[in-house]
């Protein structure tokens, strides 16, 4: 057990190299981050259900086949984010009215990480129903940020970004609808990529044709949030927007990077507050990339009217997916998620047409724009992580938020646009608060995204400062 104590330091590629060469095994991947786990989750409170005896027998089963047929990842442990299933585990969605459910069968994205060798060790906390920029709920309670333990993680995939940062587990299941990936990330110096639509294949439940929430990586740099994605993406006829594996792999072209030829860069996208502090760390980052000899301009996209669609078409699928569970668990559901189903169902035709034509118009902007760009850079979160018990930021830079997702609106006009995106580290405030970036690429352009993304990261010099030791606030 000594030895695999210092196994969670490890990046998950140096993991998977260790199970390839025969070094470490997966029992004593599992061994490392349950010890982890128990020195390090009451601080945070990043996992949530523990699956432990199902993670030694599917290291059993895996470690009977030979090494070449243990799949891309060779039996390395991760979390789940508690909203996807896992068949034979608690599975809460962050809501009392799920407490108890126990799926039969798995989310495709899980048995597609399984069935490429991944073992699943545990479910990451979520708010309910990934409702929210925080992670907290009913069931489990709040997540906190390693970083310091009195700041939000961020949301909804906080619990995954958490246990990154502390060294639970190497790798981590993550979604996005409004920014639930990359505000995590920023919040606790980790990695997180909102793939395109249809990149990673998903349980579409009732509404298949969603091109606004997707799956995706997270982990603690750019190459491990590669090969991470080469063990998610596939086509499953259940998903029918998913996409083919490409013929190269992210990992790949994650490690054959280089630093982008010109980006364009915005602190606030042309329609938000953001505070000083995060501006401050991209001015740093700009100054930066110029010194390398990255032509660095001040541009965006015109994303007038984003905000606005963004809400309304988020309303559609909450109002379309979530009405039975209002009728019939209202008195269960938080008010945040009773607004946006009420929202949807006040929707007028006209309101859901000019949000429908706006985001057709974006996406033929985006794919202009990225004609003269590489990327777009800005801001993945517009504040730095803020006090736990804040359960939206109804301030920001002195301007009144109206709304939970308000907020958000840095991220979630690029979720409109449909193009991938990656929060990457790049700094932190003087008082110590982490801040991330996003990168965003033109549509299906994740290739080229990791590869500029795994460069610029060479040129910050942050990726290895995580894991750490939860720190009190």
């Amino acid at each position: 057990m000594a030895i695999a104590l210092d196994l969670y330091r490890l990046t998950a590629v140096a993991a998977v190299a260790a199970l390839r060469r025969g070094e470490v095994t997966p029992l004593d991947l599992i061994d490392a981050a349950e010890a982890r786990i128990a020195a390090t989750n009451s601080a945070v409170n990043a996992i949530v259900t523990l699956c432990l005896d199902r993670a030694r027998a599917a290291a059993r089963e895996l470690m009977a086949k030979p090494i070449e047929a243990r799949g891309l990842l060779c039996g390395l442990p991760l979390a789940v984010k508690d909203l996807s299933d896992v068949a034979g585990v608690r599975t809460t969605y962050g809501s009392p009215i799920f407490k108890d459910h126990v799926p039969n069968r798995s989310d495709p994205m899980v048995e597609r990480l399984e069935s490429n060798g991944a073992i699943v060790i545990g479910m990451s906390n979520s708010p309910e129903f990934g409702a929210g920029g925080n992670t907290f709920n009913e069931v489990f309670g709040e997540t906190r940020n390693p970083w310091n333990t009195a700041l939000n993680a961020g949301g909804s995939s906080g619990g995954a970004a958490a246990a990154l940062a502390a060294g639970q587990v190497w790798l981590a299941t993550g979604s996005d609808l409004g920014g639930s990936l990359r505000t995590p990330a920023s919040f606790c110096s980790v990695v997180g990529l909102r793939p395109s639509p249809g990149r990673v294949a998903r349980n579409p439940g009732e509404i298949r044709f969603d091109t606004m929430s997707v799956e995706g990586p997270m982990a603690r740099n750019v190459a491990d949030v590669a090969v991470m994605l080469d063990a998610m993406v596939g086509y499953d006829e259940a998903d029918p927007i998913s996409l083919p594996a490409p013929a190269e792999s992210f990992l790949a072209a994650a490690q054959n990077g280089r630093l982008p030829r010109r980006v364009a860069i915005s602190a606030d996208l042309g329609i938000t507050p953001v505070e000083p502090e995060t501006r401050a760390v991209l001015a740093a980052a700009a100054d930066k990339l110029r010194a390398a000899g990255v032509e660095v301009v001040e541009a965006c996209p015109d994303f007038a009217g984003v905000p606005t669609a963004f809400q309304t078409l988020r309303a559609v699928d909450y109002a379309a997916s979530m009405r039975p569970l209002l009728e019939r668990y209202r008195e269960h559901l938080k008010p945040d998620v009773i607004w946006n189903i009420e929202k949807g169902l006040e929707l007028t035709v006209e309101q859901i047409g000019q949000a429908t034509r706006r985001r057709s118009r974006l996406y033929a902007e985006m794919v202009a724009f990225f004609k003269e760009y590489d990327l777009l850079i800005a801001p993945a979160a517009c504040t730095p992580p803020r006090d736990i018990k804040e359960r939206w930021m109804r301030k920001v830079a002195g301007v009144e938020m109206e709304n939970y997702v308000d907020w958000l609106k840095i991220a979630s006009v690029v979720t409109v646009s449909s193009c991938p995106a990656l929060a990457l580290p790049a700094g932190f405030t003087p008082d110590g608060r982490p801040v991330g970036l996003q990168l965003v690429a033109r549509p299906r352009g994740e290739a080229a995204l990791l590869g500029a993304a795994a460069a610029i990261e060479s040129l910050f010099g942050l990726a290895g400062q995580v894991p750490l030791d939860p720190r009190e606030g």
